[in-house]
């Protein structure tokens, strides 16, 4: 296991570079002026510019700079941030939890959810139920998280009054302990559940055709031979093998989310990942770009060593064959 760990590991690495290089030759084609970005609406005095593009490395052409960016990054350096005037690592560091937290709350929810609905669908035997739950896993899964986020907004926090509308926290807050945390709680709740309705609905969808087909398995049909309740079969042969697409599917979901939900940040203001990509790309701050697509990179690629564990753990014949 430790070996073949260390080889998908070694295997992803080189994607790291070429993801650095990618991003960069695509921000250069992007039109706009970074030194107008830093300076805003004034005009910009020909010595001034010359000094920002020369503190910057701006003036450098492109494969100069992707080079001494990936030096860089080989030595701890994720470059500097001239518009936040910190390093990038440091607001990739700052950020990045919240992010986190916002995933994670999220899927918490979304998992249960989708294995729900999708169990109840898949070994329902009405079809008028099984219609039901899966015309409303595709509608609520169709629906763009962005406006389902200004749906939960318009309902929850303006219509109903019950929570905040964006941010992660009141500007001046005087709890403490446990009502700090059930303080921010409530700034969380809103784009966490719109989070996992969208993907609890996609996992639904999933789950409920992987059941649909373990079913139909030939180990399925001999436990029904054996007398055993269906409830029985659902619990020991049903659930934990259709569990096996949901694992990749919610591995690989997951790790992209930790680079940032980018449309729901957007909508609730939450400073996340996300939030700062949007925002570093309009003010044409390359290398705070670079540094978080990297860090969503290697959120995915460590993701997929975590999926190929749980594969193992799941499915015995895997452990085998390795």
């Amino acid at each position: 296991m430790l070996r073949f760990m260390l080889q998908r590991a070694l295997y992803a690495l080189p994607l790291i570079p070429v993801v650095i290089i990618v991003m960069f030759v695509l921000l250069h084609l992007i039109p706009g002026d970074p030194v107008q970005s830093l300076v805003g609406d004034y005009p910009v005095p020909p010595a001034f510019r010359e000094a920002i593009e020369e503190k910057y490395r701006l003036n450098e052409p492109l494969t100069v700079q992707v080079g001494s960016y990936l030096i860089s990054v080989l030595q701890g350096d994720f470059g500097f941030s001239y518009q936040h005037q910190r390093p990038v690592l440091d607001l990739v560091l700052e950020r990045a939890p919240r992010t986190i937290l916002l995933a994670s709350v999220g899927f918490a929810v979304a998992i249960p959810l989708g294995m729900l609905v999708g169990v109840l669908s898949g070994t329902s035997r009405n079809p008028r139920t099984d219609n039901v739950l899966t015309t409303t896993a595709l509608v609520a899964y169709a629906i763009p998280t962005f406006w389902l986020g200004q749906l939960l907004i318009m309902f929850f926090a303006l219509r109903l009054g019950w929570l905040p509308t964006q941010g992660i926290g009141p500007l001046v807050s005087r709890a403490h302990g446990f009502d700090w945390i059930m303080e921010r709680a409530r700034y969380l709740a809103l784009p966490a559940l719109a989070f996992a309705i969208h993907e609890g609905m996609r996992f639904a969808r999933i789950m409920r055709a992987s059941v649909i087909d373990t079913l139909a398995q030939g180990y399925v049909i001999t436990a029904r031979a054996k007398g055993l309740s269906r409830n029985q079969i659902v619990r020991r042969h049903v659930l934990r093998n259709s569990s096996l697409p949901l694992v990749t599917i919610a591995g690989y979901a997951f790790g992209s989310a930790l680079g940032g939900a980018v449309l729901l940040e957007t909508v609730f203001t939450w400073p996340g990942l996300g939030l700062l990509l949007v925002d570093s790309i309009r003010l044409r701050d390359n290398l705070t770009v670079v540094g978080v697509v990297i860090f969503s990179a290697i959120a995915v690629i460590v993701m997929n060593l975590v999926v190929d564990i749980l594969y193992a753990l799941l499915d015995p014949r895997i452990r085998t064959a390795r």
